[in-house]
């Protein structure tokens, strides 16, 4: 660390605790979180304890799942709940200086095959500086990160001219309900950083990510007679290479924030689920995806895109011209989103993480998956993401984050705070 310091900067990164920040870390890994689960509700309640120990003003609420859901902007979801707790706390000694919000979801994705895992991915593991876990990058170090910054700056007795705000949202990895709750409840701010795992990287625009269906009919009959049949799964090849044909149109000329990536905005068939007895040829084939949408596109003319490039598969095969694929769009749905161009808020965190690590501010990117960094720019609040963990890791069986990223995103943090709300 090289940069000069003011008293208050001082103070507050003085005051993390590196161990009470492992033991936060380890804390939430053991909640298993899943999205749509009973813990995920458990984990908001778990948090809400921690915002009123630091004596913040909190709002840990049940949100009102029918009036979202009928809700025009209502982000979709993808698995079944019965409830959904949101969770908001804040300073309330500031003046009449910035607001800013730390952002981070408690859910995590389920674990997969078991087999897979060194150990239980509810059991967090330390490994020398590495800690294991479902949820250890994505993002409960994020979580861990965000608390331990809040933390310090109150334990250090630094007075804010605005106001700094945490939110902790469920549902992000289905469609974003939780921070979509969190606006419509009308906790916003001036501007908001996301701790989810960037690499050390300014994540300041998002791809979209929109979920579809596709079924494909075919004709039944006895597989010793497969001939008098059309089999499902023959008729949909020719629909997965226009698929094919149409994700490599669509990245022809990526954004400049996109353009590291090999494929900014991929088209992946993620499920292929065809017939009911191994004897019989397949009537049904339902395969589901998710379809890249490009930074700055209108989510119905990516819709349109897929619906007419399967329309046009269709009209191409004699089979499908009578008996058409029918394209449905269920589960999340993540428009694109993105920080205005030149706003402040990118430099102020990049350069607050130079001079915490001694290097150069960090490039800004494009993030290729969905998030909820664009429910908050839709909302006008200028929003970039930066937490400590490789995604790489994320939604997998060695899911991992180094403690020492987490120290680094959590006075990152404290710096970016203090700059952006200002101190008195």
């Amino acid at each position: 660390m090289t940069a000069s310091l003011n008293a208050a900067e001082t103070a507050a990164l003085a005051a993390v605790d590196e161990a009470a920040v492992a033991r936060t870390l380890l804390e939430l890994l053991a909640v298993p979180s899943v999205t749509g689960s009973a813990a995920e509700s458990e984990m908001q309640h778990l948090l809400a304890r921690h915002l009123r120990r630091l004596d913040l003003e909190t709002d840990l609420w049940s949100m009102d799942l029918r009036e979202l859901r009928a809700d025009p902007g209502y982000p979709g979801a993808e698995v079944p709940r019965d409830e959904a707790w949101g969770l908001v706390g804040g300073t309330s000694d500031g003046g009449d200086g910035p607001v800013l919000a730390l952002q981070g979801h408690v859910d995590v994705v389920p674990p997969g095959d078991l087999a897979q895992w060194a150990g239980d991915p509810f059991v967090p593991r330390v490994t020398g500086d590495v800690i294991h876990g479902r949820g250890a990058c994505d993002m409960k170090a994020g979580l861990a990160a965000v608390l331990a910054a809040v933390t310090a700056i109150r334990a250090a007795g630094v007075r804010l001219r605005g106001r700094l705000t945490a939110h902790f949202v469920v549902s992000e990895e289905d469609g974003g309900l939780g921070a979509f709750g969190t606006l419509r409840r009308g906790h916003t701010a001036d501007a908001c950083i996301i701790a989810e795992p960037t690499g050390g990287m300014l994540m300041t625009a998002n791809a979209g990510a929109l979920t579809f269906r596709i079924e494909v009919p075919g004709q039944a009959t006895h597989g010793s007679t497969r001939y008098a049949g059309v089999s499902a799964l023959d008729a949909y090849l020719p629909l997965h290479h226009a698929l094919a044909r149409l994700e490599a149109a669509r990245n022809a000329d990526p954004h400049p924030l996109m353009a590291a990536y090999p494929v900014p905005y991929p088209l992946s068939v993620g499920t292929v689920r065809a017939g009911d007895w191994a004897s019989s040829v397949p009537d049904l084939l339902v395969a589901e995806g998710r379809l890249g949408v490009r930074l700055g596109e209108d989510t119905a003319e990516a819709r349109i895109q897929l619906e007419d490039c399967i329309a046009q598969a269709c009209a191409n095969d004699p089979w499908l011209r009578a008996h058409p694929a029918r394209v449905t769009w269920p589960g999340g749905q993540f428009a694109s989103g993105r920080m205005p161009d030149g706003h402040p808020l990118a430099a102020l965190v990049g350069h607050a993480h130079a001079d915490i690590t001694g290097g150069r501010p960090p490039q800004e990117q494009g993030a290729p998956y969905g998030s909820d960094l664009r429910l908050y720019a839709a909302h006008g609040i200028p929003t970039l993401q930066y937490g400590p963990g490789e995604v790489r890791w994320a939604h997998g069986p060695q899911e991992q984050v180094r403690l020492a990223d987490v120290l680094t995103a959590t006075r990152t943090l404290i710096l970016a705070t203090l700059r952006t709300v200002g101190t008195k």
